[in-house]
């Protein structure tokens, strides 16, 4: 009896410290000092179907900044395993033709399972304490939807790309068509009736290497008054977000042309 109390009192405490560590936030990760290039801006064009224009005017006005890169870089939550991972990231994008992630799950703040994975001359790579694959058909396609649906952070590039192009459906949705190898992949994309902006956006994504079906992938953000920006990610047969990133910098027209091929921070 006395054993099977101390045993019951070491899972207890380990199952409390385990707890603690998990909500401990890491530090954001410093930054490179890359060279920045002007802003530059065009006018927002005509003929845009109503619930697409009434978002770009609410978000830029009737000028729509010309975004070469971006580095964006936060906090995160992940779950790769089920359970809820605090993590910190920096995204780095040549907008609408490559990005790569760095991401970093921790416990107590200090680092324990690394993410590489991106996105590079049409191909696209991951390398994880959980695998790694390079240029695996399922994955480009995967990868190429990332590319887009985050830039919801940056959506003038669904304007000025011409590769992009928009298609109406109703008073608050429209459909976004995007670039991918040969053809077209697209996204539908729901907006906000009350405030314009976009609510989430929805694509039919290979889930797996190797697995021919695809499941509808959702992607949203949630905009707080005061608060940074929340992103989620949602497999439907999954019926919650898989990751939670917050932004908290974001910096445009860096040269990143080393950077973006690069690995870790």
């Amino acid at each position: 009896m006395k054993i099977a109390l101390i045993v019951l009192s070491i899972l207890v405490a380990l199952v409390l410290v385990g707890w603690i560590g998990l909500q401990v936030k890491p530090k954001p990760f410093p930054l490179p000092e890359l060279a920045q290039s002007e802003l530059k801006t065009v006018p927002l064009p005509d003929g845009l179907p109503a619930p697409v224009e009434r978002f770009y005017r609410a978000q830029y006005g009737d000028q729509i900044p010309v975004i070469e890169t971006v580095l964006i870089s936060g906090r995160a939550r992940i779950r790769p395993f089920g359970v809820w991972l605090p993590a910190r990231y920096v995204f780095v994008h040549n907008a609408g033709q490559d990005y790569r992630h760095y991401i970093e799950a921790t416990f107590f703040g200090l680092p324990f399972l690394k993410v590489n994975e991106g996105y590079l001359d049409g191909k696209s790579f991951f390398e994880s304490p959980m695998g790694t694959y390079h240029d695996e058909p399922n994955t480009n396609q995967g990868a190429n939807l990332a590319l887009w649906a985050e830039a919801a952070w940056f959506p003038s590039i669904w304007l000025t790309d011409p590769r992009a192009r928009w298609e109406a459906v109703d008073a608050d949705t429209a459909i976004l068509f995007v670039p991918f190898e040969d053809g077209e992949e697209n996204f539908v994309v729901r907006f906000n009736p009350r405030t314009g902006l976009v609510d989430l956006m929805e694509a039919m994504r290979f889930q797996n290497p190797g697995n021919p079906n695809k499941v509808l992938w959702i992607t949203n953000e949630v905009r707080t008054e005061n608060q940074p920006t929340v992103a989620y990610a949602t497999w439907l047969d999954a019926g919650k977000p898989w990751a939670a990133f917050t932004l908290e910098e974001i910096q445009f027209n860096l040269e990143m042309s080393e950077y973006i091929r690069a690995r870790g921070n």
